[in-house]
């Protein structure tokens, strides 16, 4: 294999592919991409076996080939090159040879045929979607995923089609992120996946310079979405996800309306006196305003006026603050309304004129 290549159209790659390999690797080979020069083009692949990166670029090589080039040692030798320069990578024995300019760099390959690669795969449901609603869907939810969860399941975001509607939803027990958006889908049953952590975070970066649309196919263990250069494949979470809607709560007359940034920066003030391990923050409603108090093991206290829209009962709440600022820092609209039933539900959070995103968040005994 031999290539000639700009650093300003390898370096974007090899950073995305670099995000999926892994630093500690059990297996020697995946700490390496496979690289395939044809024709008109360099095909970039990375993988930590659960994860599997694609990418393609636009490239005359002089001699076509495959070899597996070490992923963060490629990428460090691209970034530290100046701007505009031009790079040349051959290989030569079981060495690739690197050089840009006055720079020369020799690294160790290993054998092609030792990549281990997810593959195509059948694909039960086939759609395309625009990139901001996949990007929304995702991103206004996957902050509610488990960590290391021993519920295994729970470590993953779940995706749910419908015809006419599709869904994400993720929760880690002590509270859950819901969106709907409507999408024409040709099902004849509805479809369930877990999509597992590293794959929804992984994708979401893949929106981030993908085009208008992207395409996702969904088979029995793998899901994969595509733009023009690049396709993303990951595992499904073999499980099955808890019966969310049973702990949506009902709606309420208490109801609370309020600025979502003036909410957020009153609870951020707040929870900075609050205990650094448990983040509880009581909260006290009154006729039109919330009292956000907060206390620490150093016997200080923080305590937050904030005007709201509210004539329910009065009302003493516990939470922990940090999941509220999650759902505040992912919500988009201007007003915010809270529901809540009494001391010991949870709430219910959405933006006061749209319902597509619905936020649960448990109470917590202070």
């Amino acid at each position: 294999m031999k290539i000639k290549i700009s650093r300003e159209i390898l370096l974007p790659v090899l950073q995305a592919l670099n995000n999926v390999v892994e630093r500690r690797q059990t297996l020697p080979i995946l700490s390496n991409l496979l690289c395939v020069a044809r024709s008109d083009r360099l095909q970039l692949t990375a993988t930590d076996m659960e994860v599997e990166l694609v990418c393609e670029v636009e490239a005359k090589p002089t001699k076509e080939g495959t070899v597996a080039i070490p992923a963060r040692k490629l990428f460090d030798i691209c970034r530290a090159l100046p701007p505009e320069a031009e790079l040349s990578i051959e290989e030569d024995g079981n060495k690739v040879r690197v050089v840009s300019g006055r720079s020369r760099f020799s690294l160790a390959t290993m054998g092609a045929d030792e990549f281990p690669g997810i593959g195509a795969f059948d694909a039960a449901v086939e759609f395309e979607i625009a990139t901001e609603t996949l990007a929304d869907l995702l991103e206004s939810t996957h902050f509610a995923m488990a960590h290391q969860d021993v519920r295994y399941y729970l470590n993953g975001l779940l995706l749910e089609m419908d015809e006419g509607q599709i869904r994400t939803v993720a929760t880690d027990g002590h509270r859950l992120a819901l969106t709907d958006r409507k999408l024409e889908l040709k099902l004849t049953v509805p479809r369930q996946c877990i999509l597992p952590r590293k794959g929804v975070l992984e994708i979401v970066r893949l929106l981030g310079s993908a085009g208008e649309n992207v395409r996702v196919k969904v088979g029995e263990n793998h899901l994969c979405v595509s733009t023009g250069t690049q396709a993303l494949t990951t595992k499904l979470i073999d499980g099955r996800f808890p019966d969310y809607e049973r702990v949506i709560p009902r709606e309420s007359d208490n109801r609370i309306l309020a600025g979502r940034e003036v909410l957020r920066a009153g609870l951020s003030r707040a929870s900075i006196l609050s205990n650094e391990k448990f983040r509880g923050i009581r909260l006290i409603l009154t006729k039109n305003l919330l009292t956000a108090v907060a206390h620490n093991p150093e016997q200080e206290e923080a305590q937050e006026e904030i005007e709201v829209e509210y004539s329910g009962d009065n009302l003493e709440v516990g939470f922990n603050v940090s999941y509220l600022l999650d759902v505040l820092g992912v919500m988009r609209a201007d007003i915010v309304r809270i529901d809540l039933m009494d001391a010991s539900s949870s709430c219910l959070m959405r933006a006061a004129e749209d319902g597509s995103s619905r936020y649960v968040v448990m109470p917590m005994r202070l």
